[in-house]
């Protein structure tokens, strides 16, 4: 039960925290507790929460619904087997009570036995009068086994019983889209707005739903009937933004971004996708102003720093990039994104060494692309550094054992480190793999590809293959 907001129970509230201040002990009835408890619970107020279960239970040792409220607080602070007894001695006294069946799913449900917890449930729905609480626990049991279908099953019970429990909708959409249902999920959304034509988050979910499905113009109508439902709903206005860049109508979205930040206040999101419309339409200007003010209002949101490093990277200005990209790695040296570019900004200004040391942090946070061990083993060779080259390429073909890219550049390097037997070993299995990719070894080891045995060797392999 939730605490209302009348005189009587805002009084309750100051008339017990007032008695905790002078420690003076008042006497409140078991319902004035009950809501207390309840207020304190629902603003995660644990230890006042406890104090008015401990006071309750000694003004009123016989209340079932307080022992279930300190059970309750007990299964929180996941102390099971004190809450296993209070519900037994619960149950001896009042056995037809629903809330015993929830409380003893929940502590099943810690302990990972969500079949259990599900039977428990079960037994607690056909006692309960409200019902939809009970479906929407027994759609989570559903998910935690990753039962789907299940899950999705009793969130829609739910819904029907209490249809404007969004987070149940939010829950079916969730099963709907793992389990790849999307017409499924369209289904399901009309028959929904049928009966609830000004539902805002049933059309916003609609309007998602055919954003993925590309169907842009009935995305669009969508959005714009959760606007008619809601026209304070900020994420449908973010959502039609997205749908007009799709479009192409880039002057709608920039409108649609903008009234989000009317609504509330400016978000780095939005300043994102202002900034990407302006850039669009050429204004260059006003970009990059949105650009800054995105990494102004999030500075740790990445997005915002790889959109201002790529304006300048198109712009060829390496510099500024470099500048930007710098900053961003300043304040996350974790990212691979940032790394990545890092690299890339590098090796366009000659900074070859600093170029190597990107690839090298891409691939040390997890980056294993080919491209980032092609690149960082073709910087290396540029620097003369063949035994790292190799060691990396090695590295590669544990991940890519059959790269045409990676044999070619082992051949040439083995080649280079007169180590002619592994040289002409790699050299065989690429030409074998792919002859046409020789301009590998022409265009990175000029000097080995004028060899006369190197040459005739693909040569051979080349009429052999026509």
């Amino acid at each position: 039960m939730q605490l209302s907001h009348n005189e009587e129970n805002n009084f309750s509230l100051t008339r017990f925290e007032s008695m905790l201040k002078t420690n003076d002990v008042l006497f409140f009835d078991s319902e004035e507790f009950e809501n207390i408890i309840h207020y304190y619970l629902e603003n995660g107020k644990i230890a006042l929460a406890k104090k008015a279960v401990k006071l309750g239970l000694s003004q009123h040792p016989t209340s079932v619904n307080l022992k279930l409220l300190r059970v309750e607080i007990l299964v929180f602070e996941d102390k099971l087997d004190q809450a296993e007894n209070i519900l037994n001695e619960i149950y001896d006294l009042e056995s037809s009570n629903e809330e015993i069946y929830i409380q003893k799913a929940n502590i099943l449900s810690k302990k990972d036995l969500h079949q259990e917890a599900i039977q428990m449930l079960e037994t607690a729905l056909e006692l309960t009068y409200d019902e939809a609480d009970v479906y929407s626990l027994l759609g989570m049991e559903y998910l935690f086994l990753e039962d789907f279908e299940n899950a999705k099953q009793n969130f829609m019970k739910c819904l029907e019983a209490d249809e404007e429990d969004y987070s149940a909708l939010y829950n079916i959409m969730y099963c709907f889209d793992f389990l790849e249902q999307k017409q499924g999920a369209i289904d399901y959304l009309n028959t929904f707005l049928d009966r609830n034509p000004y539902s805002e988050v049933g059309w916003h979910q609609l309007g998602k739903q055919y954003f993925d499905l590309k169907n842009y113009i009935k995305a669009l109508s969508s959005f714009d009937f959760a606007i008619i439902s809601d026209d304070t709903f900020i994420g449908a206005y973010l959502e039609k933004g997205k749908v007009l860049e799709k479009l192409g109508r880039y002057n709608e979205a920039i409108e649609n971004y903008t009234i989000t930040m009317d609504l509330d206040d400016p978000t780095s999101f939005a300043y994102l996708r202002i900034g990407k419309c302006y850039e669009k339409l050429g204004l260059d200007e006003l970009a990059l102003k949105n650009y800054r003010q995105t990494v102004h209002e999030d500075p740790l949101l990445d997005k915002g720093w790889i959109a201002i490093t790529d304006f300048f990277f198109k712009k060829k200005n390496y510099q500024k990039a470099l500048y930007y990209i710098n900053k961003a790695i300043n304040i996350d040296g974790e990212n691979v994104l940032y790394w990545k570019r890092y690299a890339r900004i590098n090796n366009k200004l000659q900074r070859l060494e600093e170029a190597e040391r990107g690839y090298r942090r891409s691939l040390e946070l997890g980056n294993y692309e080919l491209e980032t061990w092609i690149k960082r083993c073709d910087i290396l060779i540029d620097l003369g550094e063949f035994e790292a080259a190799v060691q990396n390429l090695l590295q590669a073909t544990e991940f890519y054992p059959e790269s045409v890219e990676v044999e070619y550049r082992l051949a040439g390097l083995y080649f280079m480190l007169h180590e002619p037997e592994k040289g002409n070993f790699h050299l065989n299995t690429a030409l074998k793999m792919d002859s046409e990719y020789y301009i590998i070894i022409e265009e990175l080891f000029p000097s080995i590809f004028a060899r006369k045995s190197v040459k005739d060797k693909i040569s051979l392999h080349l009429k052999s293959c026509s």
